[in-house]
């Protein structure tokens, strides 16, 4: 096939798309942005207020809503009045997940999902007029989550982009990156894709062949993790914020000092939870642990962060913070607000022993997608990291240790995926890098 195709990357974190612009060719949408500027990168957010006013095919009656960009503008202008969604596509296989509370309305996943599509297209206007009739999505190797239902996720998916109006093909997202990456090559090489999203870290190898061969890639093998940027930024939570909001403290139960259990933080350390703890239910929680608690300023701290909204600019100095120390080896954590300030100096090494643990379940993945391929390490040719937590010093040390510093490659950290699913939508035996569930 040498039609046009269109490869999605729905990320955690970013969105991007990527459009075929002849065979072997694809180049990036661009966005709308608030400032009438232009990306490629779509960050993946959600916006609600409320309007009586307003009435769309996506949402009910007097419910308004904004994606991206604008998401965050509209948040950053009201806060008190909107609810912020980010990181939605972290419960896509969570079975325990049924809908999202936002004011008086309840939103399952695949009306996020529409909802965020709809503003996407819209976002890129006359780019994606008319759409391809061939669309390519990719998918996680493995979702976020315990116990996550890949099939749960496909249902959902499903239902969430059929508002295309086009078949559907669904990929697994480090081969979008390897395909793109072996356009770069000429000659045969046996290739490992690392992919490090927002909520997932992926693995594939891929057999690359000669230019010109009728299969120019085949697909040897994959295994996926749930631990990637947004566990990385949770160890940087629970570290130096959560100590102040009461993790750690004790309260009183009858005649018995007990600590607070950890249950009570778990939502802090998923975004697509931390939003949704205001409602009435987890704020009467929380209460009820202030009056009990030793400490009950710090409850007090944690009440204020869930009713004010204070989860996004807590999170964004967070990233602030892991992104420095992907360059400099220390750095400095600042957050104020009324009701919260916090500043501290982090190393690089003290960031490096906190997501250690997650790093070394990262590696013994990387060992399991050598193993699906039946390869050891020495047989693989060329690395190439993508994703924007590829960036962290220590992650890439580990395939350096691995494979060797000369095997390794990088770049277009956040679009390559998209470029590749694009390419992969030219090709006439697709089927082949669809993935099964």
């Amino acid at each position: 096939m040498s039609g046009e195709a269109l490869g999605i990357d729905f990320g955690t974190t970013n969105s991007v798309i990527a459009k075929s612009v002849g065979p072997g060719e694809a180049s990036l949408v661009d966005f709308a942005a608030p400032g009438n500027s232009v990306a490629a990168v779509f960050r993946t957010a959600l916006c609600f207020w409320q309007d009586a006013a307003i009435r769309t095919r996506l949402a009910p009656s007097g419910l308004a809503h904004e994606a991206g960009p604008w998401a965050i503008a509209e948040f950053l202008d009201f806060p008190q009045e909107c609810r912020f969604l980010q990181s939605f596509k972290s419960v896509a296989a969570n079975s325990a997940f049924d809908t999202a509370s936002v004011f008086e309305k309840r939103l399952r996943f695949e009306d996020l999902g529409r909802i965020f599509i709809d503003h996407l297209l819209e976002r890129a206007g006359a780019a994606l007029q008319p759409l391809p009739e061939r669309i390519v999505v990719g998918r996680p190797v493995r979702y976020v989550g315990a116990r996550p239902d890949p099939a749960l996720a496909r249902t959902r998916y499903d239902a969430m982009f059929a508002l295309l109006g086009r078949e559907v093909h669904y990929v697994h997202e480090p081969l979008g990156a390897a395909y793109g990456f072996a356009a770069r090559l000429d000659h045969a090489a046996t290739l490992l894709v690392a992919d490090f999203g927002g909520g997932t870290s992926d693995f594939s190898i891929v057999r690359v062949q000669e230019p010109g061969a009728a299969q120019r890639c085949i697909p040897l093998g994959s295994a996926g993790i749930g631990i990637a940027g947004d566990r990385f930024d949770y160890r940087i939570m629970d570290r130096l914020v959560l100590p102040l909001l009461g993790k750690g403290g004790t309260y009183r139960s009858f005649d018995k000092v007990l600590e607070i259990p950890d249950g009570h933080f778990t939502d802090f350390g998923d975004w697509s939870r931390l939003a949704l703890m205001r409602n009435r239910r987890t704020l009467a929680e929380l209460a009820r642990l202030q009056h009990s608690a030793t400490d009950k300023a710090a409850i007090a701290r944690m009440i204020a962060v869930v009713e004010n909204e204070l989860g996004y600019p807590l999170y964004d100095a967070v990233g602030q913070l892991k992104r420095a120390l992907s360059t400099q080896t220390h750095a400095a954590f600042h957050f104020d607000s009324d009701d919260l300030t916090i500043a501290a100096e982090v190393t690089r090494a003290e960031f490096e022993s906190w997501i250690a643990p997650d790093l070394a379940q990262i590696a013994e993945t990387v060992d399991a997608a050598l193993a699906s391929a039946g390869l050891t390490a020495d047989q693989i040719d060329h690395v190439f990291l993508t994703g924007g937590s590829s960036l962290i010093p220590a992650v890439r040390r580990l395939f350096e240790a691995r494979f060797g510093d000369s095997r390794i490659d990088s770049g277009n950290e956040l679009t390559s995926i998209a470029h590749g699913l694009a390419l992969i939508g030219q090709a006439p035996d697709i089927a082949q890098w669809t993935a099964s569930d």
